[in-house]
């Protein structure tokens, strides 16, 4: 037994060495969450009696083991424990046990953080935990109806398709109404956001108020989008696998006229039995035989089920003072129409350095991405109804009357007219070479150094390249390369190319410093930036190329001279900006920032534009006589001013332009030679679009964060309009850009999250935010009641207005005649002349449009009741633009299992259905089939119908008839996913592993006829709401799994 003990000594002596080598002193600081250092805080090794307890300036010493873990307590502030590993030094801030999660989350504000319970302005931020949870190419998707005050638009469902941002309606009529996007402390002022993965971001912060965005100056009256992406996890490293599988189907299958029906109708335009008979009576076929006839459906062969793969392989982790993160992903979708897909290849790659003791910092930021969009465009800008795709899917007559097969044909050779040219959609779009590439690279890099005790000098810059290519070719397969002679857009076989490079510079350096004392609480910023752009584009378009087998390489074999043309600009901004918050005891804040922007867009009497901004909030929930409340457990009042500038202008839009072309020029020496002639008017009054805007707004916390609130309401009054004025005709120009007009945008936003039930099992949580807002135009150019603007959709309507927007009214209301219904037989006196023929002659008080109106015919309201229906009778039909969003949001959490289902609304809108203006009226064009609707048509056996008849006079106007509420509700995800449990995936050396499933646009609630209410495709603030010949929204179901080494 002695012997026993000995060698046990010995053993003990001789690890005795090891186990102090293995220890090693760890010291810190111990703050609250003001950053105030915190006395008497007690560190001790959990297990043991070994520990330590913070100074006067609250620094600790103390020895530990790698694999020791410290706890950390003190009155009344929640009690930490953490894991040395290998740190020797260990900061550590203590939260106060009273204060709620929701108060000490981070926010950003533009050049730093605050916490949320310190924000003065109206700040609201995305729940990226939910967004992740859909499988989305770009980030934007997934917010529309999730922030209050937030819009997101896109034209229609296309591939790739940029979404649109608008906060708190669009402050601007001519210019872009995009908010500020700054990702990673690089401004841009175009989205492109599709260049990020949604995987690698790790905070979305709207700013939404003047003080918020005035930090910002000339390029934050739009809101700014702050967008923060993910840095190195502490700790070991950790490998993240991401792979997704999305099946897409069309949502909406539009209805068309049936084969028989479709026949039917031609008998009844062509009016002569032998004409029809002759087109469609062949081979002993009758009109009842089309009851049994083959038919094609277009519509199936143009679209199909997609799949979408999005694979994300990402690496982070801590390694010393280094933190570093990088990641790689590939996403490949598919159009569901044929024919069409996205591919985006996507890097990497984050450095987080500590140096000298953490007194300097270091940062690099590197993204590169490639996207490639193939296919054509249904909505391609067309200027002619028969250019755009959905054209010939809808209109393509749905049988054969001479028995052949059309699903091979090239063309309809029924076809009779230039605007009514159809050729098959299929052939088409599997012979149409499109293809878009876009590559993006931005690399960002910060150093930041503590000069003394909470002053600190950061310096930034970055770089930002984008090169756009686009390319197109036509053979002799395509609508644009066969020759036909109703083919008015005939250029032989085609080839088109254009290729824009942009890049940008960056650099900003910023003084901060902090300073807390006995409840006093101040934060200086001040600071210079300077951002330059480059943009530089050329393009190239050869016809009637001779030999189609080289395709692109064919480019130059042309028995025409390919036209080349080539542009290049560019700007810069430089600035000084200032930023004072100022509160005391955590009660009472005061913020205040000014911002100087100097901007070579403008000339030199107006470059500089000066925007301050002032907020104050009281948190009256740290108040004696709340302070112990357990009702109300946070209360905030804020109020806020601000001033911001829009200077989305053209880089040179305030100098005189110069052009020239084959009306420019002049005979010298018997020959032609080229002049330059003024094009538009010098302006160096010129100047930013200013937005003042006024906020108040409360936030409420009640139960400790069981039920949260947040209530805003704005006024954003912005002058200098950039307008287009008539100028004299002693002046040489018809009009000229100037700042002329005013707008107004009022609103409520309302936002409330609620914890509904909170058990160790089951979870309940529920989220609901509603805006309201309204714009008002309050002036227009000198003697300017209202602006008008036509769409170039088609020439038949190239100049007629179809949008107004009044002074006193909110921007782009609808215009046209009011509709009321159709002429009826009892209003006209019929008689039959000489040749048999039904004479029409209205009755006394009866207002018709045409002395060729007959019954069938859509009847208009005489607004001026002058006896005639002309253009004075026109007037305000729709709106536009919606008067509430929103979105409600529940997630359930039972166990390991998690269920989300989000709802989006929109409220008030109306759209301007131009596709019932083409297939709900044929406008005597024959063998072109329409909607099943139009089954309703006014007809001798349907004398009661209020649609028009086949061969309505009149039919060709912009009215109320075409006109339906866009309103809607969309169940617009549902995911429901499981996290497997550790105890198995150990076995697997897999540290987490979630599998998921989710679904989109499930269904939609909507009195719309169209494909889908949520569509704008010449989406403008003057235009909004019009839909034609749309990228069908796709139905999409996802299944993912996502694991963790």
């Amino acid at each position: 037994m002695k012997i026993i003990n000995f060698k046990a000594m010995i053993v003990l002596l001789l690890l005795a060495p090891f186990t102090l080598l293995a220890q090693v002193n760890v010291s810190g600081v111990i703050t609250d969450d003001r950053g105030e250092t915190l006395p008497g805080v007690n560190i001790l090794v959990k297990g043991t009696t070994r520990g330590a307890v913070t100074n006067f300036d609250g620094e600790y010493t103390l020895s530990a083991s790698p694999s020791d873990v410290l706890v950390v307590s003190y009155i009344g502030f929640e009690t930490q424990e953490i894991t040395v590993g290998n740190q020797t030094r260990i900061d550590i801030v203590l939260s106060d046990a009273a204060v709620q999660i929701q108060e000490l989350e981070v926010v950003a504000v533009g050049y730093g953080d605050v916490r949320r319970r310190d924000l003065t302005g109206s700040i609201a931020s995305a729940d990226l935990s939910e967004i992740v949870k859909l499988p989305v190419s770009n980030i934007t998707q997934s917010l529309g109806g999730r922030i209050a005050g937030v819009q997101v638009s896109s034209k229609d469902g296309g591939l790739g398709d940029n979404f649109s941002i608008t906060i708190r309606g669009a402050g601007s009529l001519t210019q872009s109404t995009e908010p500020l996007y700054v990702v990673d402390g690089f401004p841009l002022e175009s989205s492109n956001l599709g260049a990020l993965n949604p995987n690698d971001i790790e905070s979305i912060d709207v700013l939404k108020d003047a003080s918020a965005t005035a930090i910002y100056g000339s390029r934050g009256a739009n809101g700014v989008v702050i967008i923060s992406t993910k840095k190195g996890a502490a700790g070991r490293p950790q490998i993240e696998y991401n792979a997704n599988v999305t099946i897409s189907s069309m949502a909406k299958k539009q209805e068309l006229l049936t084969g028989y029906q479709f026949v039917e109708l031609q008998k009844e335009i062509m009016a002569d039995d032998e004409v029809f008979a002759e087109n469609y009576l062949r081979d002993g076929r009758t009109l009842e035989s089309y009851r049994t006839e083959p038919e094609y459906d277009w519509q199936d062969a143009i679209y199909r089920t997609a799949v979408t793969n999005n694979h994300y392989l990402s690496l982070s982790g801590l390694q010393g003072d280094l933190q570093y993160s990088a990641s790689g992903s590939y996403f490949n979708q598919q159009g569901i129409i044929v024919n069409s897909s996205l591919d985006r290849y996507q890097g990497r790659i984050s450095l987080d350095q500590k140096l000298m003791d953490d007194k300097l910092r270091l940062r690099l930021i590197t993204n590169a991405t490639r996207t490639e969009r193939n296919g054509a465009d249904p909505t391609g800008g067309a200027i002619s109804v028969s250019h755009a795709l959905m054209y010939s899917v809808w209109g393509y007559r749905p049988v054969s009357p001479t028995g052949k097969d059309l699903m091979v044909e090239l063309y309809d050779d029924a076809v009779e007219m230039t605007e009514d040219y159809r050729f098959n959609p299929v052939l088409s779009a599997y012979n149409e070479y499109r293809k878009t590439t876009t590559d993006n690279l931005s690399i960002n890099g910060m150093a930041e150094y503590e000069i003394i005790k909470n002053l600190k000098f950061r310096a930034t810059g970055g770089y930002q390249l984008v090169n756009y290519t686009v390319e197109q070719f036509n053979n002799s397969k395509t609508k644009t390369g066969f020759y036909h002679d109703k083919n008015a857009s005939y250029r032989g076989i085609n080839a088109y190319y254009r290729q824009n490079n942009t890049n940008r510079l960056l650099n900003e350096n910023t003084l901060n410093y902090q300073y807390r004392h006995h409840g006093h609480n101040l934060n200086l910023l001040g600071g210079v930036t300077f951002q330059k752009e480059n943009f530089y584009s050329h393009d190239m378009t050869s016809t009637f190329i001779t030999n189609e087998i080289f395709e692109m390489a064919g480019f130059g074999r042309s028995s025409a001279t390919p036209t080349v043309g080539s542009s290049k600009g560019g700007n810069s901004l430089s600035s000084y900006l200032a930023r004072v918050n100022y509160n005391y005891k955590y009660k009472y804040y005061v913020t205040a920032s000014f911002r100087a922007d100097g901007s070579s867009k403008f000339s030199k009497k107006n470059r500089w534009g000066y925007f301050p901004s002032a907020s104050l909030a009281w948190a009256f929930s740290r108040e004696d006589f709340l302070k112990d409340s357990d009702l109300i457990t946070n209360g905030r009042l804020r109020l806020s001013y601000g001033e911001t500038g829009n200077n989305r202008v053209g880089n040179f839009d305030y100098r005189g332009m110069l052009g020239t072309g084959d009306t420019y020029h002049y005979p010298f020496d018997s020959n032609k030679q080229i002049s330059y002639l003024p094009t538009s008017m010098q302006n160096e009054n010129l100047k930013w679009e200013t937005t003042v805007q006024y906020n108040v707004g409360v936030d409420l916390s009640f139960w400790h964060d069981r039920m949260n609130i947040v209530l805003d309401y704005y006024v954003k009054n912005t002058r200098d309009l950039l307008l287009q004025a008539d100028l004299a005709p002693s002046s040489g120009y018809a009009s000229a850009m100037m700042n002329i007009g005013e707008l107004q945008n009022r609103g409520l936003e309302f936002s409330i999250q609620t914890n509904n039930i909170q058990t160790n099992d089951f979870q309940w949580s529920s989220s609901f935010n509603v805006s309201l807002n309204k714009n008002e135009i309050t002036k227009l150019n000198d003697d300017q009641i209202a602006m008008t603007r036509s769409i170039y959709w088609d020439n038949k309507y190239r100049t007629m207005p179809a949008y107004i927007s009044p002074i006193g009214s909110p921007a782009g209301l609808m215009y046209g005649f009011l509709y009321e219904g159709t002429y009826k037989k009892e209003d006209f006196d019929i008689t039959v002349n000489d040749n048999g023929v039904q004479v029409y002659t209205p009755k006394k008080g009866e207002v018709v449009y045409s002395s060729e109106s007959r019954p069938g015919d859509p009847r208009y309201r005489d607004i001026n009741n002058d006896g005639v229906i002309n253009d004075d009778d026109k007037t305000v039909i729709g709106q536009g633009h919606p008067i509430a969003i929103g979105g409600l949001n529940n997630s359930f959490v039972y166990k390991n299992f998690d269920l989300s289902i989000f709802f989006q609304f929109s409220m008030g809108n109306d759209i301007l259905n131009a596709n019932r203006m083409v297939f709900e009226n044929p406008q005597g064009k024959r063998h072109t089939n329409m909607f099943a609707s139009y089954m309703n048509r006014w007809t001798e056996e349907n004398p009661t119908s209020n649609m028009p008849r086949s061969k309505a006079v009149g039919s060709q106007e912009y009215s109320s008839l075409y006109i339906e509420d866009g309103s809607f509700l969309r169940l617009k995800s549902v995911s429901v996913g499981y996290n497997f449990q550790p105890a198995i995936l150990q076995r697997l050396h897999i540290a987490s592993a979630r599998l998921s499933l989710s679904a989109e646009n499930l269904l939609t609630f909507t009195s719309y006829s169209g494909n889908d209410p949520e569509v704008s495709t010449r989406d403008s603030v003057l235009t909004p709401g019009f839909d034609w010949s749309p990228y069908p929204r796709s139905r999409n179901y996802s299944a993912s799994l996502t694991l963790t080494f």
